[in-house]
């Protein structure tokens, strides 16, 4: 069986159920708060009103759904070699995707999509506004086959059947292995690492469930400032340790069931000139992703993961032509957690074509440490110390005060010994880090452009700075010698423009 993608496609009958779905989860996930309000103080015929305007709404949904899946339609212009995509119910929308922008396809698969038998394909592009394309319900054959189309540039691709299918996406996930994850790695990886991210999806949560806490108790009309009153009350040395203590757990705990269902069954493999990147525990993602788009090769390590051998790295890949916003560029990047140093050497050997080479360090000069020191621990020492003498309710715990100084103070200092850039032939790398000390490797010919700064005061010394901007991020040296920092750049320069690589 054969399918000529030349031909208008359109998703699979399935996506009229997925994006009805989608449309009530934005509305419910929007009126969540409200809703919960509104069931529990209403009587039964208020609640029955409300359950047939939900019932009207998911009507809407699909009929709206229904009209969104005959109006969407997509194709592969084999002249200009554009993916091609018309869509849109009230206003019509033409996307035209070069193929050669291509950065990476992703076949994924949900809960609702797995349990309906469709899969969803992600296209993300470099250089254009549209930075992703997304089919949400697409038969898994033709996912595949269109996959295929884009990397090889085949008009006409063979569907295999069901069965062939699944085999052959066994055997091409199992095709020269660089990295498989198993349960104790990931466990190792949740322990490990991440900690910052759980911190903030903690107190993220912690803010919700107090702030429902708080609506929930006004629709009573019993809000009498009891949750304040609670956590006032209950403040004691003791109380601080045992919350302290469920707080790490929490913590860990947190980090490890993302972990799990992030990276559940990851595998990394060599396709053709590619790599296939899969994993997911409720959610399947698979990835498939051209070496020579990726801008920045990252690797980092802590404490703990030396003790045990792993590295998280990260493959920076070029964003799209607007500027991009933080979690743009995060989700942009590609992720390996717990690799053992061979695995590590593997990637970098596929990404980079060889292993970096020992080149010449440069490292900041001691100034480094100024600002930093002025701004987070000088100005809120004497913030404290002014409020110190208005104040005797906050003078016995001066002891947190002596505590943050020096823990500051110690951070300052590892981040000024850890800030290096080591220079060799064909490399740049950038090394930064306080807990998790990281690696960011770039070639020259990948550098878009490159700027200097020096402040007045810092002329006589001869201290500058240099920021290398690339299609995937920055990368920032500072305090360096700035007539070390002028020859570097000249020196780069004269890499980008004679050379005959391309930067993707």
């Amino acid at each position: 069986m054969f399918t000529d993608f030349s031909k208008p496609q359109r998703q699979s009958a399935a996506g009229i159920i997925i994006n009805g779905a989608y449309i009530v989860q934005k509305f419910v996930r929007a009126m969540f708060i409200p809703l919960a309000l509104f069931i529990v103080k209403s009587n039964k015929a208020a609640l029955l009103y409300a359950a047939l305007g939900l019932a009207g709404i998911l009507v809407v949904s699909l009929i709206y759904a229904y009209f969104y899946y005959l109006k969407f339609t997509f194709y592969l212009n084999p002249k200009k070699q554009e993916f091609v995509i018309d869509k849109g119910v009230f206003g019509r929308k033409h996307l035209n995707i070069p193929v050669e922008k291509i950065q990476q396809v992703n076949i994924n698969q949900g809960f609702l999509q797995k349990l309906i038998g469709v899969y969803s394909l992600q296209i993300d592009t470099a250089g254009t506004e549209s930075k992703e394309v997304n089919i949400k319900a697409i038969n898994g054959e033709i996912a595949y086959a269109l996959k295929e189309h884009l990397l090889t540039g085949n008009n006409v691709t063979e569907l295999p059947t069901e069965a062939n299918l699944a085999h052959d996406v066994d055997e091409k996930a199992q095709e020269t292995p660089i990295v498989k994850i198993g349960a104790s790695t990931l466990l190792k990886v949740g322990l490990t690492s991440n900690y910052g991210q759980s911190i903030a999806l903690l107190i993220g949560f912690g803010y919700a469930v107090f702030h429902n806490i708080k609506e929930l108790l006004k629709a009573f009309d019993s809000d009498r400032g009891q949750l304040e009153e609670f956590f006032k009350s209950g403040i004691t040395l003791i109380s601080i340790g045992i919350l302290f203590t469920g707080i790490i757990i929490i913590l860990l705990a947190t980090n490890v069931i993302r972990t799990f269902i992030k990276y559940f069954d990851f595998q990394l493999s060599k396709h053709q000139k590619s790599l296939l990147i899969s994993s997911g525990l409720f959610a399947k993602k698979n990835t498939l992703l051209h070496p020579s788009r990726v801008q920045i090769t990252t690797y980092s390590q802590n404490y703990f993961q030396k003790k045990i051998g792993l590295f998280n790295m990260t493959l920076k890949q070029a964003h799209a032509g607007h500027q991009p916003s933080e979690n743009e560029m995060k989700s942009n990047n590609m992720e390996v957690p717990g690799c053992n140093a061979d695995e590590k050497e593997e990637i970098l050997k596929m990404v980079l074509k060889q292993l970096p080479e020992q080149g010449r360090t440069f490292s900041p000069n001691f100034r480094f440490l100024n600002l930093p020191l002025f701004f987070t621990v000088v100005v809120p020492l004497m913030v404290y110390a002014f409020i110190y003498n208005l104040t005797p309710e906050i003078r016995p715990f001066y002891g947190l005060a002596v505590m943050y100084v020096v823990l500051v103070t110690l951070m300052i200092y590892i981040s000024y010994t850890k800030h290096r850039i080591v220079v060799s032939e064909d490399f740049i790398i950038k090394q930064s880090g306080i807990w998790d000390i990281s690696q960011e490797i770039i070639e020259p010919h990948k550098i878009q452009s490159i700027s200097t700064s020096q402040y007045p005061w810092h002329r006589k010394l001869d201290i500058g700075h240099v920021t290398l901007h690339t299609a995937a991020g920055d990368i920032r040296f500072l305090y360096g010698n700035y007539t070390e920092i002028k020859t570097l750049v000249n020196w780069w320069l004269y890499k980008v423009e004679s050379t005959e690589k391309d930067w993707m």
